[in-house]
């Protein structure tokens, strides 16, 4: 079964399918991609970009696509998935949204988004197929543009349990923070920032306050590699 084939399986049951799975952190898919929009935002306000438009790459049902929205208040969303009921199911819940869903195939890079955004979609990419996503995503980019890749982090104990019980990760193949940064630097990225978020279950939120104090910490569930296409 290839990617396609196996999200286009679960699609209709991944909102309980991935809560199960993180059912051990206390928390829902719903905190999770919040914190990652929110430290995203903090780390582009840090740059003093203000992204009016911005690509997700696999989007899946879409629910991030319009978090993205939201927080950065975007005029033009595209989201790109492999799956087609996947895609048929963002359309059909964030039809009054303005926000684009559609395969790959069907969008032409043109050089012209803001941001481009990845969560968890890398360590479903076979590995001798990674550089020429990053250069899809490359083209995707203005020059100047930024490009946050959210990966789960392997060095983490419970990332790997969580991942080991989620019904479409069982034939991952992860991405170490170091891998990652090499890929983005040899696809012509500029590496800006990594940072590690997630220390703390929900049993242990009190001691959330000191995660942007660890975010240099290779510990966190998952981490964040933002790169920038060059200007030239």
């Amino acid at each position: 079964m290839n990617t396609a084939q196996q999200f286009d399986k679960h699609a209709d049951t991944y909102d309980a399918d991935l809560n199960q799975a993180l059912s051990v952190s206390g928390e829902s898919k719903e905190y999770f991609a919040l914190r990652r929009a929110r430290w995203l935002e903090r780390c582009v306000k840090k740059l003093r970009e203000h992204p009016r438009s911005a690509l997700d790459y696999g989007c899946g049902i879409g629910d991030t696509s319009i978090l993205l929205s939201q927080v950065f208040k975007l005029s033009a969303v595209i989201g790109l998935d492999v799956s087609e009921r996947s895609l048929e199911l963002a359309r059909l819940r964030h039809a009054s949204t303005g926000c684009r869903f559609s395969q790959f195939q069907e969008h032409a890079p043109a050089a012209d988004l803001d941001l481009a955004y990845c969560n968890g979609t890398f360590h479903h990419i076979p590995p001798d197929e990674r550089a020429a996503t990053v250069d899809y995503i490359g083209r995707c980019l203005r020059p100047g543009g930024l490009f946050a890749l959210w990966e789960n982090n392997p060095w983490n104990p419970g990332t790997r349990y969580v991942m080991a019980q989620c019904t479409f990760d069982h034939d991952a193949i992860t991405l170490t923070p170091p891998e990652a940064t090499r890929l983005l630097r040899a696809g012509g990225f500029e590496i800006v920032s990594v940072g590690y978020l997630f220390f703390f279950p929900r049993v242990l939120k009190f001691l959330r306050f000191l995660e942007p104090g660890f975010s240099k910490i290779p510990l966190g569930a998952q981490y964040q590699v933002l790169a920038r296409k060059p200007l030239a």
